[in-house]
Formats: structure tokens, sequence, C-alpha cells
């Protein structure tokens, strides 16, 4: 990571899944799992990113802040950041998650989270900031190009299922609470068969989630 750890314990919660948890430590009082790290390093990576995107650009209203923060901190995009960080490595989870490829790049973006929570802990704001900028950002995404990207992938998708003549149906598959907000999850369907499930904090989002799923699937986008 750059730096050595203070605090090795809190490094180990915040790559220590729920699943793996119970299914180890069923009787066992203490051993934590990463979600209170996770719920913390989410609040610290939505302040650096709103700082970032607020110093970027001045002339920008706060709509368009907010849209961009929103795809920076979605689910799809810090699962991808955190597998490409190699964090999908280091976690410990429950018998059978290794098995399903979208739930574990779900499990690395919370552990992403979680470690960012872990290393506020251990060493302050200001080194946690220097270390989204420097460690995540600057490496993996270009914040001026995704601040441009405009993809609505329930269109496509929508437009495909015409092209097609095929039935098309989102639904809400459940909701769940993450801290003091709740969480979407959409579900997509093409002829009754689910092709694609997105979570994020809004069903529209969600929805444009589990959409981009389906164009993988379905081979209208690459990726």
């Amino acid at each position: 990571m750059g730096f050595r750890p203070g605090n090795f314990a809190l490094y180990e919660q915040a790559f220590r899944h729920n699943s793996y948890v119970n299914q180890k430590f069923p009787d066992e009082e203490g051993v934590l799992s990463n979600e209170r790290l996770e719920y913390l390093g989410d609040a610290v990576l939505d302040l650096v990113v709103a700082e970032v995107l607020f110093l970027s650009y001045p002339n920008k209203g706060e709509g368009f802040l907010t849209e961009t923060r929103a795809k920076i901190v979605s689910r799809a995009m810090l699962g991808d950041l955190a597998v490409k960080m190699g964090l999908d490595e280091m976690i410990q989870y429950g018998k059978g998650l290794g098995n399903n490829k979208q739930v574990m790049r779900s499990l690395s973006g919370n552990a992403l989270e979680a470690l960012l929570g872990a290393i506020y802990l251990d060493k302050g704001y200001s080194f946690t900031r220097d270390y989204i900028l420097k460690r995540v950002l600057k490496n993996y995404l270009d914040i001026h190009e995704l601040a441009l990207l405009e993809v609505n992938f329930k269109s496509r998708l929508i437009e495909w299922s015409q092209k097609m003549k095929k039935e098309i149906q989102f639904d809400l598959a459940e909701e769940k609470i993450k801290g003091r907000s709740k969480i979407y999850v959409m579900s997509v369907k093409i002829d009754g068969l689910e092709l694609g499930r997105g979570e994020e904090f809004s069903k529209k989002k969600a929805e444009q989630e589990a959409a981009r799923i389906a164009c993988i699937h379905l081979q209208i986008i690459t990726s």
C-alpha cells in the first residue's frame, strides 16, 4: 500500500467479510467483520471525492458535481477499482461466494471502503485523503474522462430488446439498509430470464447497473 500500518488489526478486519465471521466464529464475541469500517470508509471517500470535484470544476453546478461523484463512488466503479488494486485476492469470505464473480466484485468494493475506514482510524483524515488521491484515483481513474461520460445502458438495452422483439422487465428484487441509507437491488429480465442485477442508493441508478450487466451478457457492450 506504500506505507506501514500502525494498527494491523484494523487492516485485517477490513478484509474480513461477515460470511467468514459467521462460518468461522459463530459463537465467539469480538471477531468483527468489515461492515462498520465499510460504513466509515464510505463517508470518508464521499467527502474526498466531493472536495476534489468542487475544486476541479469551479464553474459547474451542484447537479453536475453530484452526478459525477455518484459515478465515481458507485458500487460498480468501486468494485472495478478494488479488483484492479488486487483487493479481491485478500478478502476472507464464506464458502461458496468465490464462485460468483459479480458477488466477489461487490465484496471487493466493500473491502475498498473498509480499507479506507481502517486507514482513517489508523492514520487520520489528511493521510487518508492523500492515499485516495495518489494511490487510488490517480493510478486507476481519469476523473475528467468519467465526468464527460454519459452512458444510458437502460436505453441501449430497451432499444436492443425492441429490435430483437424481446420482452424486457425491470423489477425491485430487494431493499437493503446501509447505515442510515437504503440500497435498492433492481433486476432486469429478458423474456422472463434474469440477466442482471444492480444495487445503488436509487432505483434509477440500480436499473442502470442491472442494464449494464445485461448488456455485457448479451454482448451489446464489451465492458
